[in-house]
């Protein structure tokens, strides 16, 4: 799956993800009150609203971006209906020939993770048949918990072709407080920040399952912090790096250039309510919630045109 993720991106020439992380506040009027209308103002409703605001964004975006970035918890709010929107969104982003990276974060114990790993990137036995769950290409991966909680996800991503992304160096503005803690090296010479130690994990764990140029375990390198990019693209340089806080977040084009390679490969950058609820920023609020899908789409083309100019003038 890795060696798709790079043709598709190639042939695009687009290494934009888009984050379909939807809230009811971003869901048009319009939409709300036909899926209320039909379902009531229930979790049902609330999930059809949903599923129909994705399903016009993807409309509008599938032939510019190889990969979406559904964020589970949005939908899990919304309890076993909102998870039938997710599944709703995946599959339809598949028919799409789009890429899903499903946002999910898991990391637990061994039997813990094996179970989150088959349910949304393997298979499951069923008395004799084997069935899938969720079927993401890739994930997101907490490794906080060590190796144990890991290794079920690369067990499983060797057995389907797949690929996981683990969390390194995220966004968040709090990230710091633990990540960048000064860990004691083995040899007790030197500290060196957390973030730096488990992205030689990552290069550790991807060696062991490789794909044409790049492996199947990737890494979750925040925009916002673009010098621990550039360090963690040298620690880690067979894994392709997910890149969240784009936009939204602060992160923009000429922040980027260090997370990729000199070949302008490597890195794949998300951007979430920057894209689906563009029509509810300054500069897209000409097109109004109708034609909220026509103002994604114009966010990913103006998205796509920031990468590629900071990409160009770095060369």
């Amino acid at each position: 799956m890795i060696n798709r993720l790079v043709e598709k991106i190639k042939k695009t020439e687009a290494p934009i993800v888009v984050g379909l992380d939807p809230t009811m506040k971003f869901v048009p009027e319009h939409i709300q009150k036909k899926a209320f209308a039909e379902y009531g103002e229930t979790l049902k409703g609330a999930a059809e609203a949903i599923w129909q605001y994705n399903k016009a964004i993807i409309d509008s975006i599938y032939d510019l971006v190889p990969a979406v970035k559904p964020q589970i918890a949005m939908y899990e709010q919304f309890g076993i209906e909102g998870l039938t929107a997710f599944q709703k969104t995946v599959d339809y982003c598949k028919e799409k020939d789009l890429i899903v990276i499903g946002d999910i974060k898991r990391g637990d114990i061994g039997s813990t993770s094996e179970a989150y790993a088959v349910g949304h990137l393997g298979q499951v036995m069923v008395g004799n048949t084997m069935c899938r769950g969720f079927h993401e290409d890739f994930v997101t991966v907490n490794p906080y918990l060590g190796s144990d909680g890991v290794k079920p996800f690369i067990k499983v991503c060797k057995e389907e072709k797949k690929g996981i992304f683990v969390l390194v160096k995220t966004s968040n503005p709090s990230s710091g407080e633990l990540q960048d803690r000064l860990v004691q090296t083995e040899t007790g010479t030197a500290d060196r920040p957390l973030y730096e130690i488990v992205g030689e994990q990552v290069a550790a764990w991807g060696a062991e399952c490789m794909g044409e140029t790049y492996s199947y375990v990737g890494a979750v390198v925040g925009a916002t912090y673009p010098e621990q990019g550039r360090i963690l693209r040298d620690i880690m340089p067979k894994a392709f790096i997910l890149v969240p806080g784009y936009g939204a977040q602060g992160g923009k084009g000429a922040d980027l250039v260090h997370f990729f390679d000199r070949d302008g490969l490597g890195a794949i950058v998300n951007s979430s309510r920057g894209i689906i609820a563009a029509y509810q920023q300054e500069q897209y609020a000409g097109y109004g919630g109708e034609n909220f899908a026509d103002a994604s789409r114009a966010a990913v083309l103006a998205m796509k045109e920031d990468i590629g100019q900071a990409l160009a003038g770095r060369k």
